[in-house]
């Protein structure tokens, strides 16, 4: 066992045995990803650099780094090697963009398959597809109103995740998206997840090209490893932070 563990050790240093390590790590582990965009400031920053969790949702097909080439087949067409659990209300998902699957996005899942959501005035309305029973039964009375006999829930995530936010000087003036304002009421597709930015009137995300499929879904925001913002200068408060412990921060804050 011990001249095992020696042979293993010494390919490892080798350029070949560091390169298959490295890969298989990206490939099935953990892939770094800078957040690129303002979209969930204030939860995520433009300039954050985290491990993305691959295997959070079962461990997604495998591709060339920066080239995006499949190198597994994706036989039963799901996206992934090993099938694992879906994104739940409130996840944090990094997933393939819809409109060019070469590319990243990250944004909050808001819905799952089967449920119904709209958009009123800025406001998020959720209709979950387990019914009204469970909206009773889960979400703070004061959330909860009744439209055209069913029970929706206003703004469901704001209370749990602070950085959830919008900007009070986008108004419908005719100058932004309609979407931005007003959307739907729409469904969402089995197995298909609803995605939003926090940062609510700068996100382009599912309200303006649909939802994700699970084929798409790539992992989770695992940690912060490193942090700078437009100046180049280190946030040093942010390394090593899980969202989970960004938005404890935030709530102590309010």
């Amino acid at each position: 066992m011990k001249k095992a563990f020696k042979k293993f050790y010494d390919w490892s240093n080798t350029w070949t045995g560091t390169i298959v390590i490295v890969l298989l790590v990206i490939f099935f582990v953990a892939q770094a990803f800078v957040i690129p965009s303002g979209s969930m400031k204030n939860t995520l920053l433009i300039g954050d650099h985290l491990f993305v969790k691959k295997f959070a949702y079962g461990v997604p097909t495998p591709h060339i780094p920066w080239l995006e080439i499949p190198v597994w087949p994706d036989n039963d067409g799901d996206g992934h090697i090993i099938e694992g659990e879906r994104p739940k209300r409130g996840d944090i998902v990094i997933f393939r963009y819809p409109v060019n699957e070469k590319i990243h996005y990250v944004k909050r899942c808001v819905a799952v398959g089967g449920d119904y959501l709209f958009v009123h005035e800025k406001s998020l309305y959720l209709h979950p597809h387990e019914g009204d029973e469970f909206i009773k039964n889960n979400y703070p009375k004061e959330n909860i109103v009744e439209i055209n006999s069913m029970l929706w829930v206003k703004d469901p995530y704001r209370n749990d995740h602070p950085g959830i936010h919008n900007d009070p000087e986008v108004i419908n003036d005719g100058r932004f998206p309609p979407q931005i304002f007003n959307f739907g009421p729409v469904r969402v597709p089995d197995d298909e997840f609803f995605m939003m930015g926090d940062n609510r009137d700068h996100s382009n995300d599912s309200r303006f090209w649909g939802s994700v499929p699970y084929r798409l879904i790539v992992g989770k925001p695992w940690f912060i490893y490193f942090s700078w913002d437009k100046n180049y200068e280190i946030r040093w408060e942010r390394i090593g932070k899980t969202v989970s412990m960004i938005e404890e921060e935030m709530k102590k804050g309010r």
